[in-house]
């Protein structure tokens, strides 16, 4: 994918949206990741988007741009990276680090899921992807992140309600978010004297592609959509930085699926 030299504008005290500010989101070709970006896009936040695919980063790049302020140039710097790969991850950063700028908020959104199969039905490959895309994906982009990050950032990290609570046949998948569960629980301790906010998002049942794995036949008509997920992280983002929601639990009105 080409690369472009950005220019990004710089926040001001006046202004009381996140216009200016400099924002990775990864998993950000689809689902909630590409919600919350357009979110961020709308607030006139420069962005950084990752995914594996190419081809739907390069159209979410172009959606992005167009959905900016009438006031504020929105830049978009995508990015193909896969958050399992150190060198990949590495090389990400590196663009980021070329950019100048400190990234202001950082959106661990990449994951996936399984098939619906028990403990002794799953095999260790499909365990080892997601736990590497999940988990260790998770640590690799964060550990590379906080070198660029100052006091007022803020992280945010998908972990779905399954952090805390138990979905039968989403053995991987349930350990992968308990362990991301705990790892940002640490991680918001290990920041707190630096003035660092960390938030796990934990949101129920949302309309996206990965029920397409999970449950082909889920009743998608009862679930939340990925933008009123994202309403509720750009909420949180938009509190003074001398305040913060550790845990966002958004559900569908109607309750678990």
């Amino acid at each position: 994918m080409p690369k472009r030299k950005l220019k990004f504008r710089e926040p001001t005290p006046r202004e009381p949206n996140l216009s200016g500010h400099l924002a990775l989101v990864t998993g950000a070709n689809r689902g909630i990741g590409l919600a919350i970006a357009r979110a961020l896009a709308r607030e006139g936040c420069n962005l950084v988007i990752t995914g594996r695919d190419e081809r739907a980063l390069a159209k979410a790049r172009a959606e992005l741009e167009k959905l900016q302020p009438e006031k504020f140039k929105v830049h978009v710097l995508a990015q193909s990276c896969d958050v399992r790969n150190p060198d990949s991850v590495d090389y990400l950063f590196a663009l980021v680090r070329g950019l100048h700028k400190p990234l202001d908020i950082v959106i661990n959104n990449a994951g996936i899921g399984h098939p619906d199969l028990a403990v002794g039905e799953l095999p260790y490959p499909t365990w080892m992807e997601v736990i590497d895309t999940n988990l260790n994906g998770l640590f690799l982009v964060t550990q590379a992140a906080l070198a660029v990050m100052q006091r007022g950032s803020t992280i945010v990290n998908n972990l779905s309600i399954a952090a805390e609570r138990v979905f039968t046949g989403s053995a991987a998948y349930n350990a992968s978010k308990h362990g991301a569960l705990g790892f940002t629980d640490t991680l918001r301790e290990e920041l707190r004297p630096k003035g660092i906010r960390v938030i796990a998002l934990m949101p129920g049942a949302t309309d996206t592609a990965i029920w397409d794995v999970l449950w082909p036949k889920a009743p998608r008509r009862k679930m939340m959509s990925g933008e009123t997920v994202a309403r509720t992280v750009v909420n949180a983002l938009l509190l003074p930085e001398n305040t913060t929601v550790e845990k966002i639990v958004v559900m569908p009105s109607s309750g678990t699926l």
